[in-house]
């Protein structure tokens, strides 16, 4: 597989107000960061749409996504209509993450039913050519097992053509393989056990080559993505602020040197491809060493 670039998004926020808010995007943007990407969890803090959208406005670079959009919280062409407007008014900043929900605990949260992985990977897999439906052609009609649209005016029309990049992570070979066939950035995740006690499936590589067998031709298209929660970077002056808005770490953090983080990040890439690294807000500042070497090469 061809070598990208590096780049590097930070994942989660959380502000008291809009000029707290501002900052911390602008801060982002100077650190060299390529994208702000926030959860889309109730019991978590700011909300994706509105905050992204200022986030956007207040800098001039900065990309803005979402890490994921849980499918089920919203119908797909109302998904698609609020995806389109952000990258309008972003002037085409925005990536689309989407997925089948975290765990049980935000539906019950909502009184939502949880229901069978098999249904829930389903219904994003019906998302998926709803939303590239709408972005691609005038008027959406779709009729599925789990969504039907008429005569739809797909409007407004996003600035990315032919639509802005989906990125899906997941641990299960199916979605990933969805996400083969249909998205723009993948990140395989391993499985951990509900101790977070080591990963309990088989191996990245393997699940590279799924990537592989179900992506084909467009395998060499695919911007390969890896999140690396558990690194602490530890020869920084910067003390780590506890993680207010940003992802559940199930794994125990491994302290690194900046030197350390590069060579790891530098050998994953060699072995798997992985180019595009999220980070947690709470090594913002500690990362950013790692962030200039890094980008772009």
């Amino acid at each position: 597989m061809m070598q990208r670039p590096f780049r590097f998004g930070v994942v989660g926020g959380s502000a008291a107000s809009r000029e707290a808010w501002i900052t911390y995007a602008r801060l982002i943007e100077e650190l060299g960061y390529s994208t702000l990407l926030l959860p889309d969890r109730a019991q978590m803090g700011l909300a994706p749409f509105a905050s992204l959208s200022v986030a956007a406005t207040a800098t001039s670079s900065l990309r803005v996504g979402s890490y994921v959009f849980c499918n089920d919280y919203r119908h797909p062409a109302i998904l698609a209509k609020e995806i389109a407007t952000l990258d309008l008014l972003s002037d085409g900043r925005f990536e689309i993450g989407i997925g089948a929900g975290v765990g049980p605990m935000d539906y019950t949260q909502m009184g939502l039913p949880f229901e069978s992985a098999g249904d829930r990977v389903g219904r994003v897999e019906e998302t998926l050519t709803i939303i590239k439906q709408y972005f691609c052609q005038e008027r959406v009609n779709f009729s599925g097992k789990y969504y039907t649209i008429t005569d739809l005016p797909g409007l407004p029309h996003p600035v990315q053509q032919p639509h802005p990049p989906i990125f899906i992570g997941s641990a299960g070979k199916r979605l990933l393989s969805i996400a083969a066939r249909q998205a723009d950035i993948i990140s395989p995740n391993l499985k951990y056990s509900p101790q977070g006690s080591g990963a309990t499936d088989v191996s990245m590589a393997q699940k590279i080559d799924w990537l592989r067998e179900a992506a084909g031709e467009r395998f060499e298209q695919l911007e390969l993505s890896q999140a690396v929660f558990n690194y602490v970077i530890t020869d920084s002056p910067v003390k780590v602020a506890r993680l207010v808005n940003g992802p559940p770490m199930p794994i125990q953090p491994t302290p690194l040197s900046t030197e350390q983080a590069i060579e790891s990040l530098l050998k994953q890439r060699e072995e798997l491809g992985f180019s595009y690294i999220q980070v947690g807000e709470n090594q913002l500042e500690n990362f950013a060493p790692v962030v200039a070497r890094l980008t772009g090469k």
